[in-house]
């Protein structure tokens, strides 16, 4: 039998896994947009159906907002008798921790709708004002989008620790997602364009592009985590220093070791090699431990707090951290293909389309 604590911990790894790869395959749709990218173009249809999870998200928050006074500290009695919560109370506190909840997924699922609503049309009328449309959208979406998934990610994973705050979170939140987010696409774009359902446009070259993308998130996640933890551990503040030793002791290192070497180490000498960034199954193999990479990321960030909370000494994984992998990504799975039913693999409207199945190297 699952434990319950433990399950109202994991759906924050849930939840969040799920928004960052919603979000930020949305913000790979701004990104072409605005930065009049064309290799993209042939398959940007696919970032638009991975996308498609922040139509979910509300269903995936509830568990967490159900279980808030389980797991947030700063719900807890005891918080009105700690003066740094009481200071923080005006921004921590249930009912506007639900509006800004509400707030941010409405502003992603209304950018999400049009954003591929333009797209789709696109395809019928073939009239180019739409991508103009667009690109103002993504000129709107991409600061929103900032702003609102650091929102998200001072919400439901640094509040669990309340007494700590790094300015770079956000930032290392983002670009975990985001290679999780370029993984799933990666895999679905290989599996797609291998088996004929993308035409004959799609080439190594595009792989190549998206290996490269996925290789330059690890390098940038790897850079704010370092910055991060280095800048806390210069200034030694009592503030700050104790949410690194939640995750060096009790045999927490092993995992904090682990992270940097599943994580980077291993991403960094995988794809910094061409060939491996042109070869479908090693693509694959790839994406596949990036997806994991980033699911280990967030256990790392949010189960060293349900092990102080539950007094249990030392990391461990339960049935709960196995069946959010499998929901996680089962989900995924299913939506990606019923979004693929009737539906064009490929912006058969877009003006840019030729010259992204014409790039090359």
């Amino acid at each position: 039998m699952m434990d319950a604590l433990r399950m109202q911990f994991v759906s924050i790894i849930l939840f969040t896994f799920l928004a960052g790869i919603g979000i930020t395959a949305l913000f790979m749709v701004s990104i072409e947009y605005l930065a009049g990218a064309v290799w993209s173009t042939p398959i940007r249809r696919v970032f638009e159906m991975m996308s498609s999870i922040v139509l979910f998200l509300p269903l995936f928050a509830l568990p967490v907002v159900l279980s808030m006074g389980n797991v947030f500290e700063w719900m807890s009695p005891k918080a009105a008798t700690d003066q740094v919560l009481i200071n923080k109370a005006p921004y921590l506190n249930q009912p506007f921790f639900l509006v800004r909840l509400a707030v941010i997924l409405g502003i992603w699922i209304l950018f999400y709708v049009l954003f591929t609503k333009n797209s789709r049309k696109q395809d019928e009328t073939r009239d180019q004002s739409l991508t103009a449309r667009n690109i103002k959208l993504s000129a709107i979406f991409i600061p929103v989008m900032g702003l609102s998934i650091t929102a998200l990610s001072i919400d439901f994973l640094m509040s669990l620790e309340p007494h700590w705050f790094s300015t770079i979170f956000g930032v290392n939140f983002f670009m975990g997602s985001l290679v999780a987010a370029l993984s799933f696409i990666t895999i679905a774009v290989i599996l797609l364009n291998e088996n004929g359902y993308l035409g004959k446009g799609i080439v190594r070259d595009h792989y190549y592009s998206l290996g490269f993308a996925m290789f330059a998130g690890c390098v940038f996640w790897t850079y704010t985590a370092f910055s991060q933890g280095m800048l806390i551990w210069y200034a030694n503040m009592p503030e700050e220093t104790p949410w690194y030793l939640h995750r060096w002791e009790d045999g927490w290192n092993v995992i904090t070791i682990s992270l940097l070497v599943v994580h980077f180490i291993v991403p960094l000498f995988a794809l910094i090699q061409r060939k491996n960034k042109t070869n479908p199954a090693r693509m694959i193999f790839m994406s596949c431990w990036l997806i994991f990479a980033h699911m280990f990321d967030l256990y790392w960030i949010v189960m060293p707090v349900h092990s102080h909370v539950a007094k249990i000494h030392g990391p461990s994984i339960g049935l709960a951290e196995l069946a959010a992998a499998l929901i996680a990504i089962g989900f995924i799975v299913v939506l990606f293909q019923q979004q693929t039913k009737n539906k064009n693999l490929v912006p058969v409207g877009d003006p840019k389309l030729q010259r992204g199945l014409a790039f090359r190297l």
